[in-house]
């Protein structure tokens, strides 16, 4: 029992800590880089069939509770039909506290794909992949199960109406696959 204990306390501590690196990186993002993805919110992606990385892909964190932001930035994309106006709405909001606390996002990671993307059709037949994200010598190796989200469910909306803010020409039927990291085997470099 102690050893599970061990492997528990182990995950939830990697777990928390990539959390925590990559809000930091995303408020780097909005606060300095306009909100261009950095380096380390892309994951390289490996499966099984594959000796070749077949990333990057720009990944998602979605809150625990996504409710209320989803319907902010509803509200946003919907107030205007100028991207500029849109992406310095959302940048304000996210530069200011919307990264601070690492423990209300949820582990769960969300990517955007075109309905007949490939890339998506390959990860969902594999059921699994390793995410890879580094940045300032800081590597994570996540082992995820990955499943398609519904349009109905609340991560599929909270994802689709964040990169609506800042894709203008964002399709109106996206497929959204979510990666559930499993802690006890993926690994960092710390």
């Amino acid at each position: 029992m102690v050893a599970a204990d061990k492997q528990t306390d182990s995950a939830a501590k990697l777990r928390d800590f990539f959390l925590g690196w990559q809000c930091r990186l995303r408020q780097h993002a909005v606060r300095k880089m306009d909100g261009r993805p950095s380096e380390g919110m892309r994951a390289g992606v490996r499966v099984a069939i594959s000796d070749n990385d077949l990333g990057p892909l720009n990944v998602l964190l979605v809150r625990r509770e996504p409710e209320v932001w989803t319907d902010e930035f509803r509200h946003l994309v919907k107030k205007t039909h100028d991207p500029n106006e849109r992406t310095k709405a959302a940048l304000k909001i996210l530069a200011s506290s919307y990264y601070q606390h690492p423990r209300e996002f949820d582990d769960r990671l969300i990517g955007t794909f075109l309905l007949d993307s490939e890339l998506a059709a390959v990860l969902l037949e594999q059921g699994e992949c390793e995410l890879n994200f580094e940045q300032y010598q800081q590597t994570f190796k996540l082992q995820c199960r990955v499943v398609e989200l519904s349009a109905r469910q609340e991560q599929y909306q909270a994802a689709y109406w964040h990169n609506s803010l800042f894709n203008s020409t964002m399709p109106g039927t996206v497929k959204m696959l979510q990666f559930q990291p499993d802690w006890n085997v993926s690994q960092s470099s710390e």
